[in-house]
């Protein structure tokens, strides 16, 4: 047994902590809790496994001139914020060559195969189960022309054996009646999602305590390895939580603690935005991808909601909801039923990204003692099972389920 120390207790660091409970592991959290921009608790609630293009791709490209154009449309970069983003942007560059995208397609087709299996074992294990909606992904155009663009992804799917079946409009019309506007769309029928993210998020956390896990109310200033254990120091009333091993998963917020570490990560946040209306609201039964338009539709357990955008503009520039109000605007071209003033809540969350969209899951260059697992991107929730079972793995000594070599933190 091992004493195990999780810097972060979204997503990945309470998956993680189930993982390392299993193995008969003494855990501890430490996360200052009350972060009300953590993705965990405002994503689309997607297990999205079929997913295997990175951001850095044709598909982004085509459509980056047409956003940028549009200071409220999908993907917006704030003016004072450039100088700081700057490196980012250049390894976004990188990451988009031919080959660059050939690897992370293959590290994210690795990664994602295992992505559903693993959240079926874990909630099993849990007796969560319930959380799971198996109800299919749609994706749709509402041009028929940028659907032919998109069939080079839609071959690689096929070819890596992701079901989907593409729809004609009357098809659409009878599985999603609400959907307006739209001239293709495709269907995969194993996409899933969970009933709310922050509901299964509190589940996991009490259990997980339950489990024996302790959980300490501070934020990390420092981790710092010594002979006898690593040591990490918080901003709490416990200052010093001794461990063997530490995980670092606190996603946005682990760059500085890496860079301590001698890790220099190109991690930002991507901002994104969302509202959640009353459940029934948008009239859908499946989740909804709009591509090219730069947002999803969810229906939840707790409400309709619909999110994405990227904004760069750093943690801490106070939120921009006029790009709420316009992704619903746009929304409402595809669901025009859709009653504006309807109260939604409204919420700006923090995305850890990293330019070639892959996370970083591995040692620390200081000390193979830290294990890091962070930057999922819009992946977190989808990876965050069986990059569970990777970090326990690392933290053990054990042979690796799959090559954790691209996500390496010193790949950059």
């Amino acid at each position: 047994m091992m004493r195990i120390a999780i810097v972060g207790a979204g997503i990945v660091g309470l998956a993680a902590s189930h993982a390392l409970l299993d193995k008969g592991h003494q855990v501890t959290l430490v996360d200052p809790g009350n972060n009300q921009q953590r993705p965990t608790d405002g994503n689309a609630g997607w297990i999205a496994h079929m997913d295997v293009m990175p951001l850095a791709s044709p598909k982004a490209w085509r459509n980056l001139p047409r956003w940028m154009m549009d200071p409220l449309g999908p993907l917006t970069i704030r003016p004072a914020y450039l100088p700081a983003l700057a490196p980012w942007l250049l390894r976004f560059v990188l990451a988009s060559s031919p080959a660059r995208i050939k690897s992370s397609i293959a590290a994210i087709r690795t990664i994602n195969a295992e992505a559903l299996p693993s959240w079926k074992a874990l909630l099993a294990s849990l007796s969560l189960d319930g959380h799971l909606r198996e109800k299919g992904i749609l994706s749709v155009w509402r041009d028929r022309n940028h659907f032919l663009r998109a069939e080079d992804i839609i071959a690689r799917q096929k070819n890596f054996g992701i079901p989907l079946e593409v729809l004609t409009p009357e098809d659409l019309k009878e599985i999603e009646p609400a959907l307006h506007s739209i001239e293709a769309a495709v269907l995969y029928p194993d996409g899933c999602h969970v009933s709310d993210p922050a509901l299964l998020a509190a589940d996991l956390l009490r259990l997980a305590l339950e489990r024996g896990a302790m959980l300490v109310s501070a934020k990390a200033l420092a981790v710092e390895p010594a002979s006898d254990a690593v040591h990490i120091r918080t901003d709490g009333a416990v200052k010093d939580v001794t461990a063997d091993r530490v995980l670092i998963s606190s996603g946005v917020w682990s760059r500085a603690l890496a860079k301590q570490l001698g890790d220099n990560i190109p991690l930002d946040t991507e901002r994104g935005y969302n509202a959640t209306y009353a459940k029934g609201a948008f009239g859908l039964s499946r989740p909804v991808m709009f591509e090219g338009e730069g947002f999803v539709a969810s229906t939840l357990d707790t409400g309709d909601r619909v999110g994405g955008a990227v904004e760069f503009a750093g943690t801490q520039t106070p939120p921009n909801h006029e790009r709420t109000s316009a992704m619903i605007t746009r929304l409402k071209r595809f669901l025009p039923h859709l009653d504006e003033n309807q109260p939604a809540k409204r919420w700006m969350g923090f995305r850890p990204s990293i330019p070639d969209s892959l996370p970083v899951i591995g040692q620390a260059r200081r000390d193979k003692r830290i294990i890091y697992a962070f930057g999922h991107g819009h992946h977190g929730l989808t990876q965050a099972a069986i990059t569970s079972r990777l970090v326990t793995e690392l933290i053990e000594g054990k042979p690796r389920s799959l090559d954790v070599t691209p996500f390496s933190a010193q790949r950059f």
